[in-house]
């Protein structure tokens, strides 16, 4: 295992605006603070989202489409760059009013509701192609 002990130098609360994309404004809330790194964790609903799957096998994302009011039961993530660009990582559970819970990769969705909590580290972490899982992973050097 890699790793680096990193040191936090700011926490941020936020309020999503209805009807913008969810993973963006993590990434707006982060370019508006400067966070080139930082871990961050999200509730609220949506009213419809886009999860994708890794094929770990074929080595792609398999998208999946949900239109649809959806509660973000869990959302959690990083920001790091990625091509010198910030880039919010973002994992959610998303349940159906039956309680049926959808996962994955979350890669867009429509705010209906959402609250981040985001902690920034000190200094920027950086992704970049590994050629193993064929991902863009941290860098830790």
């Amino acid at each position: 295992m890699r790793h680096r002990e990193v040191e936090t130098d700011a926490e941020y609360l936020a309020r999503m605006e209805t009807g913008a994309d969810w993973r963006e404004e993590i990434e707006a809330l982060a370019d508006e603070e400067d966070v080139d790194a930082g871990w961050f964790a999200a509730m609220g609903a949506v009213r419809a989202a886009e999860l994708w799957f890794y094929d770990q096998r074929e080595k792609e994302y398999h998208a999946v489409e949900f239109d649809e009011p959806l509660e973000v039961a869990a959302c959690v993530g990083n920001v790091s760059l990625l091509d010198g660009e910030r880039f919010a990582h973002t994992h959610a559970v998303l349940s159906r009013e039956n309680g049926q819970a959808l996962a994955g990769h979350l890669n867009n969705a429509r705010v209906f509701a959402g609250e981040v909590y985001l902690r920034s580290f000190a200094e920027p972490l950086e992704r970049a192609h590994h050629d193993q899982t064929d991902l863009d992973l941290w860098l830790n050097d």
